[in-house]
């Protein structure tokens, strides 16, 4: 008998480099051939070295044509009728969807892996009602669901999105060797001594929070010169008005957009925190996960996928999100404290997220998980 063929499907080169990495590895290492479809991008050249089956499909992340949705799922059918994997692992949104539902045509189990409904719990009436109705076809005949934060999965399965096996992973996990612990830089009180180094580490997009770390930015360099504020991440195509806005505020001195970058590692390590302003929650920020693991406190929001990564008050600090006036306040006590005392509180979060949130939890989940569907 031949090898069985795990086809994993997503929508970004930075999902499969900097998230499914180890997992295609393990794969590989449990003597299954890997199959990965997704829009090709620059982390693809960071896989050399890795065996596996390569397809190349368009995906319009977050539009809404009907047509080229409907080409994206024939594409996912042929795909799969021409390799014939033995199991599909799907992530983010339109993989989830179309990619399950080509699969279930074909009888071939599917996992699926939900970071909850996102951007959806924001639009109304008939447009939601039929995005949920398909994510209800092609969630409830999965062979199982997995889910990022407890506070998604219950919504999941009240809405009946759900039908067969789920289970609760944390996160994507993250890979505390290759976050490792950082040398903390000296920092003063954001008034006097060496500046202290604020990241926004993300896409570039609004339902982000971007626009509260950029007005707590101002806020803050007016009564604290002494700090810097730095943006990292693409610009989603539907917010290019950021490049000229974000253009201006450097020259200005009061954010500094540093773009894409293929390794954070070096602009965490210059830093001294994390703020997450996410809006409406994530599935699990892998930022804040990679953050606490290089040793570095986090001020994030109460979301799901935010709050979890973070011991209130001794690893960093929760706000009420969207509340810029909290989070000027929090950066505010950040900025007050002994630079000796921000170190501790990036050692504490260090250790939080290799006891509750190492990757290779998610690993055995899924190699477990895979082997029992397969028999």
């Amino acid at each position: 008998m031949g090898k069985k063929l795990v086809a994993i499907l997503t929508n970004n080169h930075d999902d499969i480099y900097c998230f499914r990495k180890e997992l295609i590895e393990a794969l590989i290492d449990n003597d299954y051939d890997v199959l990965i479809s997704c829009p090709y991008g620059e982390k693809f050249e960071l896989m050399e070295g890795i065996d596996y089956l390569y397809d190349n499909p368009e995906i319009d992340r977050r539009g809404t044509s009907v047509i080229k949705d409907g080409k994206l799922m024939r594409h996912y059918y042929n795909l799969f009728k021409k390799y014939r994997p033995d199991i599909v692992l799907t992530y983010t949104a339109k993989p989830n969807v179309y990619g399950g539902m080509a699969a279930h045509r074909l009888n071939i189990p599917v996992i699926n892996n939900l970071t909850g409904v996102g951007s959806v719990k924001n639009e109304k009436g008939m447009k939601k009602d039929f995005i949920l109705r398909l994510f209800k076809h092609a969630y409830t005949k999965s062979a199982c669901v997995m889910f990022q934060n407890e506070t998604n999965m219950k919504d999941a399965l009240e809405r009946g999105l759900v039908k067969g096996d789920y289970m609760l992973l944390p996160g994507s996990g993250v890979n505390t060797q290759r976050y490792p612990l950082q040398e903390y830089p000296a920092g003063g009180d954001g008034i006097h001594g060496d500046p202290v180094v604020f990241n926004y580490i993300g896409r570039i997009l609004a339902d982000k929070g971007v626009e509260d770390y950029i007005a707590a930015a101002k806020r803050i360099k007016k009564k604290y010169p002494a700090t810097e504020f730095n943006l990292l991440g693409f610009i989603e195509p539907t917010e290019q008005h950021y490049e000229q806005d974000l253009a201006n505020l450097a020259k200005r001195g009061v954010v500094y957009y540093l773009g894409s970058q293929k390794h954070v590692i070096p602009f965490i390590t210059r830093s001294h925190a994390t703020i997450h302003p996410s809006m409406y929650g994530e599935g699990m920020s892998n930022v804040l996960l990679e953050t606490a693991s290089s040793g570095r406190p986090i001020i994030t929001t109460n979301n799901p996928g935010c709050r979890e990564t973070v011991v209130k008050n001794k690893t960093g600090f929760i706000y009420e999100g969207g509340n810029v006036d909290e989070l000027c306040a929090y950066i505010e006590r950040f900025l007050r404290m002994d630079n000796r005392d921000r170190q501790k509180m990036g050692l504490l979060g260090r250790k939080h997220v290799r006891k509750n949130f190492s990757r290779d939890i998610v690993i055995d989940a899924y190699l477990t998980k895979i082997k029992e569907i397969l028999g």
